[in-house]
């Protein structure tokens, strides 16, 4: 397929050129049968080639113009299936009318974590996302409890998806090279459908203890709970966030959420003395 577009730094364009290496990532989505297709960041459709193969509701996402102009070209069929937007911006409900679909991609280095907490917020619609990324942030993603890489996206991810670290992609495949190894992963929904904990009060806890990731839980968790929390001596908050696995943290989250309740619920009973 001859190339047309220049990719553009300022968008974190790297084309891939190894057409065996599209290939192996467009067949991830077969671990996904029958189900709609949502590709991001096409470019000239080096994986998009791939994927109409497949004879699936497929559609692509651009933000690029110069892009969209070579994929209404050289894919006329895919034309009503060729959104200009921003992926971050798009409405997902609105993309298969609320259909379950599977995203993949050569996704952008520079905003790929952003599209992951956008597949989190949208994890009812995506039973299943997979394509190709930084190498550390894919080895982020995969980390279990006690490695160095494990932090705030490998607890809130495998908090509702199954991660598999497929393969690593080396930098001559790409023009430009990137300075950096990618991976392919696949990311597939668990059978988790309630956490089982306040969401919300989960990922502060977890966004919170990481960004403190050298601290104890001892000091890192006043920044949910205040400065006048007290641990009672607890041996686990000697830990650090990285030695707590997922349901850790969902056993961390109730805990401070029962402290919670009763701090407001004593604040409210002293409110209401003469």
């Amino acid at each position: 397929m001859m190339r047309a577009v220049k990719p553009k730094k300022f968008l974190g364009q790297h084309f891939l050129c190894d057409l065996s290496i599209a290939q192996a990532i467009a067949d991830t989505v077969d671990a996904c049968p029958g189900t709609p297709v949502l590709e991001v960041g096409p470019g000239t459709g080096v994986l998009t080639q791939y994927l109409v193969a497949k004879q699936r509701p497929l559609k692509v996402v651009e933000i690029d113009f110069e892009s969209v102009s070579y994929l209404l070209k050289h894919f006329p069929s895919l034309e009503a299936g060729i959104i200009e937007d921003d992926f971050l911006q798009l409405d997902l409900h609105g993309v298969f009318q609320g259909t379950p679909f599977v995203l993949i991609g050569n996704y952008p280095y520079n905003i790929s974590s952003q599209i992951f907490f956008k597949m989190l917020d949208n994890k009812d619609l995506i039973p299943c996302c997979t394509g190709m990324i930084q190498k550390e942030v894919a080895e982020r993603i995969a980390a279990a409890p006690g490695n160095k890489s494990y932090g705030i996206l490998s607890v809130l991810v495998q908090a509702w998806y199954d991660v598999e670290y497929l393969f690593t992609v080396h930098e001559h495949v790409f023009n430009p090279p990137p300075k950096v190894k990618s991976a392919v992963i696949r990311m597939t929904r668990n059978r988790v459908s309630d956490l089982g904990c306040d969401e919300q009060l989960f990922k502060r806890i977890v966004k919170a203890t990481f960004n403190q990731r050298r601290k104890t839980l001892r000091n890192s968790i006043r920044q949910v709970m205040g400065k006048d929390w007290k641990d009672n001596g607890d041996p686990v908050f000697s830990n650090r966030p990285e030695q707590l696995s997922v349901s850790d943290f969902v056993n961390l989250t109730n805990r401070m959420q029962e402290e919670l309740d009763i701090f407001r619920a004593s604040g409210r009973n002293e409110s209401r003395q003469p």
